[in-house]
């Protein structure tokens, strides 16, 4: 079986998970094949699947690549779908969802009073164009800055558990749990994005966690080769969803020893499936 890799552009190697993925698929059969998702040149249809995993340059380009994903779609298999990948790559899809989310005002206008502010657009990747701040004028003048640039705004209350306890990642590979992660705060107290590059810790979720995470997978109809739900807990120790990453999250492949195997595995089971 011949899948290609989709990433992007890396001059400077962000992606240390794909010769670990690519080792992995090989001990299922599987030939992969890194190629840009945007390389005019690429034959998809030579593939049997393509599989999104490093595409982190889509940002500024998303209606081009969710544009891309539809048509490669219909060339090969591409996973995850497109249309998984159109609603994940805008975080309006936390209003329709239906669990339990991070409280969230979706307007630069009426900002609700909180002790710290996170504002961000629903249109980005890590800590892009994200702030923390603890002054509401800043916050009120980025989400404005962010509105007058036609962007929709998320503004959300920075809660203390992410200092604590950090988030919790559950990743799942063909709908099953692999392992899970507690990652670093991505903002420092003044706004600036800490290098932390990818520091996490293997943990195991707690009983309410599982049942959050399973709930967040049971609104996705489409079948998922990979899934990373991220969790937080509110003041009153309720996880909630933060956001559920199903375009090219990072997978943390290294923290668990069984987790390239069992997302190769994955990935033969949906090919021969």
């Amino acid at each position: 079986m011949k899948v290609a890799y989709v990433t992007f552009a890396d001059p400077l190697g962000h992606d240390d998970e794909r010769e670990t993925a690519l080792a992995a698929w090989l001990g299922e059969g599987i030939q992969g094949t890194p190629v840009r998702w945007d390389d005019p040149e690429a034959d998809w249809a030579s593939f049997d699947a393509a599989v999104v995993r490093s595409a982190w340059d889509y940002i500024e380009r998303r209606d081009e690549f969710v544009a891309w994903a539809y048509r490669v779609g219909g060339l090969t298999r591409l996973l995850n779908p497109a249309p998984v990948l159109e609603r994940n790559t805008d975080k309006t899809y936390l209003r329709d969802l239906g669990v339990p989310t991070v409280p969230t005002h979706w307007s630069h206008e009426g900002i609700p009073e909180w002790d710290e502010y996170v504002v961000k657009p629903a249109i980005s990747s890590g800590a892009r164009d994200t702030i923390r701040t603890a002054d509401r004028a800043v916050a009120e003048a980025h989400a404005a800055r962010l509105a007058a640039e036609g962007r929709t705004v998320m503004v959300q209350p920075y809660l203390d558990s992410v200092e604590h306890e950090g988030e919790l990642s559950l990743l799942y590979f063909g709908g099953e749990f692999s392992h899970a992660v507690r990652r670093h705060p991505m903002l420092a107290g003044d706004g600036q994005e800490l290098d932390l590059n990818n520091r996490a810790t293997l943990r195991d979720p707690d009983a309410d966690q599982f049942e959050v995470a399973e709930l967040v997978l049971s609104k996705v109809s489409e079948p998922l080769l990979y899934a990373r739900v991220d969790l937080v807990r509110m003041p009153n120790g309720e996880p909630v969803l933060i956001e559920l990453e199903l375009t090219e999250p990072y997978l943390f492949l290294r923290y668990e020893l069984d987790a390239p195997g069992l997302f190769a595995r994955a990935l033969a089971e949906m090919l021969h499936g």
